[in-house]
């Protein structure tokens, strides 16, 4: 009995907070369902029903398909050059120098700026009249004359790597270099007695520490990118010639710029649909490599 009153009054506890998750994201969900089967406007009448149309033209369209590839494009980008340089970081973290607490301090200021404030601040920097990068390029000699690195298709997607990147391998750092703490030291002194190389400590001593950490960040900075949207809206707005322009980026000006609120939901959803995917296939990796270093 005290068992089922104990389960029973957990549930009273939650339900405040179910109330609510239902309200805020529940209601809403719903209502973008019904939406993406009509031809609801942003402004106007609730639309007719349509079906599957919307869905239909959607994968069809060939906006659709560039921002999808341009999506994947950057969150693969991206994602793996923040893992590369966060572990790095973290292994020169773990080091002791002099300054090693300061420089770990500093580590965090790139994550923690807001992303609107790193897009502007990178905005400026690749300014092509008065942008730093133009400026130290053509001091040292590598441009002969400034670049508009955001006005052209071939560097804007670059650009925007770079500037996601310098934001966020922070926190893979940070997870990482956590992960190292756990890190035996007598295991990495008997390595080094045993004559292992650098590549094989890290292969086959700090690796799998770092595996089940690694793999959360993965996840979390993986889901991000993909519906990443304010840092490129700031810096190009999908622009040169649609070239940036991301999923995120095609509901917003489907939904709002458009006004066509049924195929800006559709889409909305099918976006959703890939992130919860990947969440989901993340997260089964997520514990089977927790399993296996159990």
């Amino acid at each position: 009995m005290s068992g089922t009153w104990m389960t029973t009054r957990a549930w009273l506890l939650m339900l405040p907070l179910l109330v609510i998750m239902l309200a805020v994201i529940g209601w809403p969900m719903v209502d973008t369902v019904r939406l993406s089967f009509t031809d609801a406007k942003l402004i106007g009448s609730g639309g007719a029903f349509v079906g599957f149309d919307n869905y239909l033209k959607m994968l069809s369209n060939s906006n659709f398909q560039r921002a999808l590839y341009a999506t994947t494009w950057f969150a693969v980008v991206s994602v793996t050059a923040e893992m590369v340089i966060g572990v790095l970081a973290a292994l020169l973290l773990n080091q002791r120098f002099y300054g090693r607490t300061v420089l770990r301090a500093l580590l965090i200021l790139p994550w923690a700026l807001p992303t609107v404030v790193n897009a502007t601040l990178w905005r400026l920097i690749y300014n092509p009249e008065y942008g730093a990068l133009n400026a130290a390029l053509t001091q040292v000699g590598l441009l002969d004359s400034y670049r508009s690195w955001l006005g052209e298709p071939g560097t804007a997607m670059t650009a925007l790597i770079v500037a996601d990147c310098w934001k966020n391998f922070p926190l893979v750092a940070l997870i990482a270099l956590a992960a190292l703490q756990a890190v035996p030291r007598d295991i990495t002194s008997a390595s080094l007695v045993d004559g292992a190389g650098p590549f094989a400590r890290f292969r086959f001593v700090i690796l799998p520490y770092l595996a089940g950490p690694l793999m959360v960040a993965l996840v979390l900075r993986t889901i991000e990118a993909f519906k990443v949207f304010d840092l490129i809206w700031v810096m190009t707005r999908g622009g040169p010639a649609n070239s940036t322009r991301t999923l995120s980026i095609l509901v917003y000006q489907e939904a709002f710029s458009f006004q066509r609120a049924g195929s800006g939901a559709s889409l909305a959803l099918v976006v959703t649909l890939i992130v919860t995917v990947l969440a989901i296939g993340y997260g089964m990796l997520v514990r089977r490599t927790a399993g296996s270093a159990a």
